[in-house]
């Protein structure tokens, strides 16, 4: 597999563990000096000329913040540099057109979760859950949005995050085996799962649970096929769904107006 820059920058600095990976140590080798100082309206900004540069990253986030943070802006050094940027980092998330932002969000999970380390790590887990999503997490450092991300872009197995607030979806991300046709409905129905979590006081999901797919999909013939569902609450107002497609024929490539009722 070809490495991405932030992989190659890895292995040439001898990465081999997560644990490794020192993203100041990184910064310094790549004469980027980080500071922490409490900072409104951004998580981190990047100052520099020719060869040098600071970060500076926010000192009121949570740590796993501010790796993103420290690694999002590397990637800026390591794209843009010489370019004039107003950079408002934010949590990674699925970005809808390419823009200086999703690059320098591609080279920060390329940093933290380079796929040499990601892969194995992943395909050792036993299913897709947020229990496997949590302890990928931990073992990189990173937040379990961010984790789950890697995960379903990766298409270890046919699935779907999807992100929902008060006034409904934020954003949803889908695995390469997922047709277009799939595509989640704006608001929440009142018959998942999620529905409780998001505007309840329903506990966090602990494990997979089998939901008709006309919960999430309006589309013609979605009734007549049952998905896989998880929520977890990721933050003040704000859910994230995992849905496993564990229906084949939801993948096969024809249009679901030919199933008869």
């Amino acid at each position: 597999m070809r490495l991405s820059p932030a992989e190659l920058l890895l292995q040439e600095l001898g990465v081999t563990d997560p644990t490794e990976i020192d993203l100041e140590a990184i910064a310094y080798h790549v004469n980027a000096h980080v500071r922490y100082r409490p900072l409104d309206g951004c998580e981190a900004r990047i100052v520099g000329t020719a060869d040098r540069a600071i970060i500076t990253v926010n000192s009121n986030s949570q740590w796993r913040r501010k790796r993103f943070s420290i690694a999002h802006e590397l990637g800026h050094w390591h794209h843009h540099r010489g370019r004039c940027l107003a950079c408002r980092v934010e949590e990674y998330r699925p970005r809808s057109a390419v823009s200086p932002e999703r690059t320098a969000d591609g080279y920060a999970a390329d940093l933290l979760m380079p796929n040499y380390l990601f892969r194995p790590l992943a395909n050792a887990q036993k299913k897709l859950n947020f229990a496997s999503i949590k302890a990928l997490a931990d073992a990189f450092n990173a937040s379990q949005t961010a984790t789950a991300i890697r995960l379903v872009e990766a298409d270890f197995a046919p699935a779907m995050l999807v992100c929902h607030g008060p006034q409904g979806r934020k954003w949803f991300v889908r695995s390469r085996s997922v047709p277009d046709r799939w595509f989640p409905q704006d608001n929440l129905d009142a018959e998942s799962y999620a529905f409780g979590i998001q505007f309840g006081a329903d506990p966090d999901g602990p494990i997979l649970r089998k939901i008709g797919a006309d919960a999430w999909f309006d589309r013609v013939g979605a009734d007549r096929f049952e998905i896989q569902e998880q929520t977890i609450r990721t933050g003040p107002g704000e859910t994230l769904t995992l849905l496993v497609f564990c229906d084949e024929r939801m993948l096969e490539d024809q249009d679901m107006r030919w199933y008869g009722r």
